[in-house]
């Protein structure tokens, strides 16, 4: 199966949260950090709210005079947060940034294009007709929709929330994910590593991964490679959460029992995906739970999680789901092809004599090099039989647009 219709695939068979019912809370707006938003943000208020000066200056009305420069009387002073008096014909009136411009004034002169005397202030530049003015709704008009339903909150969505007066926001309710790391051969981290044993690194990777979409994670630790532990702990997993993800255990060997676990339990399609690394990649249903079964090798694990399972629970999340945007970088190396299978391979940019960013390849691109992973800043996209001169231009992928 291609890379593109196993993702396509997984988004057809992601159930949104609108087929849902009571998958939503009002947060405080402090809480809304990394939270998907339930309904549109409508603006109850335009922005700016009222005209209001740009500049630190004096505020005019150019009908008071013909020519510059000009000195004219400054009757009055209006700072932000104020509100001025109506603009005597013929004065100047002197303003702050943010302060409301008075009724009569057309234009705000910047200070550096004045010369203050006591109360008088001269006018030495060139003036337009609404200068330097904010006007009402420049920024957002009344009934504008400013957030969109799907968004996955930032901090900027947060302030802008904050600028039309809106103290809570309508979000999804986290999503509940169980994570399950099988084989008899893992160790925690801290302990000592016994003959044949490996310490365990998917479980901190998927286990951040999850925890920054979001997601409220239940780690049930290592299952022991039996059938009945691995049904015992599938069976656990899905009556306490939404999805379930597993890694390890989807291949065909005889110590892999995930297979056979989740079809006593629910049903299971086993992928072969042509892409490098990865390739096995287990969806199926554990009861009303999804399941996404990940490859064992850590960088496998990490690579189908960030491409394939990430955008799923997005869009189980309600989130709005897009391809990741790549950019076009010169290589710094030489790739003799891709086989049958789409390659991503572990790379970094890195400034060329030219000033020109390249694409730099990690020298190891083995499926268990975590080295070459926490070394690299982004992915090369290498299509199937693709083939890689010093100097082509390849798809760039940054780590951060898959894992953030």
């Amino acid at each position: 199966m291609s890379f593109d219709t196993a993702l396509a695939s997984l988004l057809a068979a992601a159930e949104t949260p609108s087929e849902h019912t009571g998958d939503c809370e009002s947060l405080a707006l402090a809480d809304c950090d990394g939270r998907v938003l339930a309904q549109a943000l409508v603006a109850p208020i335009a922005v700016p709210a009222f005209d209001n000066s740009a500049m630190d200056g004096y505020a005019v009305h150019l009908a008071d005079f013909d020519a510059i420069p000009i000195s004219l009387p400054v009757v009055q002073r209006i700072a932000a947060g104020s509100q001025g008096l109506p603009l005597a014909p013929g004065s100047a009136a002197r303003i702050f940034t943010g302060a409301p411009v008075p009724a009569g004034c057309n234009a705000v002169v910047p200070q550096e294009d004045t010369q203050a005397d006591g109360d008088t202030v001269r006018l030495l530049a060139s003036i337009r007709n609404g200068q330097h003015i904010r006007h009402v709704g420049e920024d957002i008009a009344l009934a504008d929709t400013v957030i969109a339903a799907g968004q996955v909150l930032a901090p900027q969505h947060l302030a802008l929330a904050a600028s039309i007066g809106i103290a809570h926001l309508t979000v999804r309710t986290r999503l509940r994910v169980g994570l399950l790391c099988t084989g008899d051969e893992l160790v925690q981290p801290g302990q000592p590593l016994p003959p044949g044993g490996v310490y365990n690194s998917n479980q901190f990777a998927i286990a951040t991964l999850l925890a920054r979409l979001g997601c409220r994670v239940r780690d049930y630790g290592k299952v022991v490679d039996t059938y009945e532990a691995t049904v015992a702990a599938m069976r656990l997993a899905a009556s306490e959460n939404d999805v379930v993800i597993s890694c390890g255990g989807v291949s065909v060997g005889e110590e892999d029992h995930v297979k056979a676990a989740v079809s006593a339990l629910g049903r299971l399609d086993l992928w072969r995906i042509a892409i490098k690394p990865g390739k096995p990649l287990a969806f199926g249903k554990l009861g009303q739970a999804d399941f996404i079964g990940l490859p064992g090798n850590p960088v496998s694990a990490f690579l189908t999680f960030v491409l394939l399972a990430r955008p799923f629970l997005l869009k189980r999340m309600g989130a709005d789901v897009s391809a990741p945007r790549a950019i076009h970088v010169p290589a710094d190396f030489a790739w003799p092809g891709a086989g049958q299978r789409r390659e991503f391979l572990r790379a970094r940019l890195v400034g060329g004599d030219d000033g020109r960013l390249l694409a730099q390849l990690y020298p190891s691109q083995g499926s268990a090099v975590m080295s070459g992973l926490a070394w690299a800043d982004g992915l090369v996209d290498v299509p199937a039989g693709g083939r890689i001169e010093t100097g082509d231009s390849v798809r760039y992928l940054p780590l951060e647009q898959l894992t953030g």
